[in-house]
């Protein structure tokens, strides 16, 4: 079976890395996580759910046999499965298609299921950066590109921060092991800092569930809160 990134001389990289320049992390999104913070199949399902069950109890209330309610809604059943079905099928392959790159020089996001692209945001264009975690070691880290930057909210989604339509967030989603993850970021910015003679950018943890303490956090992640 071939390969549809076959062509990538480095997996989620359309290139060979420059001289100096080397990987410090790969990874990519969990897709059942992506489903549901990203697609949002969880609501979806529930909001079905919630409609089937008001229309079988005002049926019933109305006179009508449980069983012959339910062959009723079959169809509806049905349709309501099969688009849970295909947006969490998205999801799948959302997160299978997509490769996100740290490097010691930019932060590089491959993504499309029809149509891959790769987006390269480079250490020294980074204003911030935020780190979400939620339970199981699960999290998103989004970029605040420094201004200038010009991206377009719908062609990073579902790799972008909810609602910043205005000024898109390109965002790892989904990806295990946020904390650590988030720490090599911080590391490469560092590094990148340090040679272009900048003021360090710092990954900030925000909007923690409460599942997830930020006790877990690495100390100099926890002291840029």
């Amino acid at each position: 079976m071939s390969d549809d990134f076959d062509f990538e001389p480095i997996p989620g990289l359309p290139e060979n890395l420059p001289a100096g320049e080397r990987i410090m992390w790969q990874g990519g999104p969990v897709w059942t996580h992506l489903a549901r913070h990203a697609f949002h199949v969880d609501k979806l399902a529930a909001y079905f759910a919630v409609l089937v069950t008001l229309r079988l109890c005002l049926a019933v209330r109305d006179g009508q046999p449980l069983m012959q309610a339910l062959v009723s809604y079959g169809v509806f059943l049905l349709a309501a499965s099969l688009a849970v079905g295909v947006i969490a099928g998205l999801a799948y392959l959302s997160a299978r298609s997509t490769i996100y790159t740290i490097t010691t020089k930019r932060v590089a996001m491959r993504f499309g299921i029809a149509l891959p692209l790769t987006v390269n945001i480079p250490l020294s264009r980074v204003a911030k950066a935020d780190l979400a975690q939620r339970r199981a070691g699960i999290g998103d880290i989004s970029i605040e590109p420094a201004q200038g930057t010009r991206l377009a909210y719908l062609v990073l989604w579902p790799h972008a921060r909810a609602w910043r339509l205005n000024t898109p967030q390109p965002t790892l989603r989904s990806i295990p092991d946020a904390c650590q993850v988030a720490q090599v970021l911080a590391d490469a910015l560092a590094l990148s800092a340090a040679e272009d003679g900048q003021a360090v950018v710092r990954v900030r943890p925000v909007d923690v569930d409460p599942g997830a303490s930020t006790a877990q956090l690495p100390p100099r992640l926890q002291a840029a809160e």
